[in-house]
């Protein structure tokens, strides 16, 4: 009998394919939204990154996270912006070239900004600060499931 495995990712601010609040936004607070996920099997730990597939130039990463404990079960509002966090958790680079989570700042238009979670069977190798692209390298063939989670940002 095979079972599905279940991997889902939400935010308790807002909803699948609905408006980021504004406090997570450039234009508020700046702050990391919370998320939070639910897991049906044993992961060692969970990488996140969260990027903006509509920026003009190119896929625009907004916060890169990884290490995170296999008994967490979600990241806190307003994550400080420090590579390490006291439970081992690492957050890499964005696309401004800081660490930690940079929120939505489009030039105009309506933007999606997708949160994907990656379980992952083991700690990884990485030093804190790496990029997206260093971590999909990282992760590559180790992925036991991933979940998505979409929001929106407009500016005019």
């Amino acid at each position: 009998m095979n079972v599905a495995i279940a991997l889902a990712l939400w935010s308790s601010a807002f909803g699948n394919g609905e408006l980021i609040p504004v406090q997570f936004t450039a234009d508020g607070d700046n702050i990391s939204p919370p998320l939070e996920w639910e897991c049906s099997f044993e992961a060692e730990s969970f990488a996140l990154i969260c990027e903006d597939p509509d920026a003009p130039a190119g896929t625009w990463v907004h916060w890169v996270v990884y290490n995170i404990p296999g008994e967490n079960r979600m990241l806190e509002e307003g994550m400080p912006a420090e590579r390490q966090q006291e439970d081992g958790t690492l957050q890499g680079e964005n696309s401004w070239g800081s660490i930690g989570y940079g929120g939505p700042a489009p030039p105009s238009g309506k933007h999606r900004y997708i949160f994907t979670l990656y379980a992952l069977p083991g700690q990884l190798h990485l030093a804190p600060g790496a990029t997206a692209f260093e971590l999909r390298e990282a992760i590559e063939g180790q992925i036991i499931e991933k979940a998505e989670f979409v929001g929106e940002y407009t500016r005019e």
